[in-house]
């Protein structure tokens, strides 16, 4: 700026010379006071925007820009780390999903094998049951035999004793119920 002023200062007064400079300042009616006053006050008027309005202004711009820039290097991070715990996380299903599966087989195994043992022991307490069942049944069918053979006596020396019409002893009630009960076994 100062080269400007030293240059207004050395250029003689418009009035004084008539070349094309003086003409110029003649038709555009400068005066030179008030044309440096103007220069002064633009300057004034400048410098106190840089300082007051644009200085502010641009550092604020300037703290916006560096945000945006350290909001953008986050997002990176961010996407970065979501997509590691995007591949962590897949790769803990795939695990958990063999697992799983393993899992699900050896329950299966368990089960079968769990299910024949049950098996083999309901057939095994299936033939216990039928096997007392059979002896049971013997056994009844033998006291049923034996008070039929003793009912079959009673009555056959009890109608031996009425057709005869005389009281048999204990030999003789033996004897007709074995020769009875020969004839009904045969």
């Amino acid at each position: 700026m100062t080269p400007i002023l030293d240059l207004l200062a050395t250029t003689p007064a418009p009035e004084a010379e008539g070349g094309v400079v003086g003409e110029i300042f003649r038709t555009f009616k400068i005066h030179w006071p008030y044309f440096i006053s103007q220069c002064v006050s633009f300057l004034l008027v400048a410098i106190l925007l840089k300082k007051f309005a644009f200085g502010p202004i641009q550092q604020m711009l300037e703290q916006r820009k560096n945000r945006i820039a350290e909001g953008e290097e986050k997002l990176k991070r961010i996407e970065k780390q979501l997509a590691d715990s995007e591949a962590t996380t897949a790769a803990a299903i795939a695990k958990a999903n063999e697992d799983a599966a393993r899992l699900i087989q050896e329950a299966r195994d368990s089960a079968a094998a769990l299910s024949e043992a049950k098996a083999q022991e309901a057939i095994s307490q299936a033939q216990a049951i039928l096997a007392k069942a059979e002896a049971a049944a013997k056994a009844e069918r033998d006291q049923i035999a034996a008070e039929l053979k003793k009912e079959f006596g009673r009555l056959v020396t009890a109608t031996t004793a009425q057709i005869t019409g005389k009281v048999l002893t204990s030999d003789d009630q033996k004897r007709i119920n074995d020769e009875a009960l020969a004839k009904v076994e045969a």
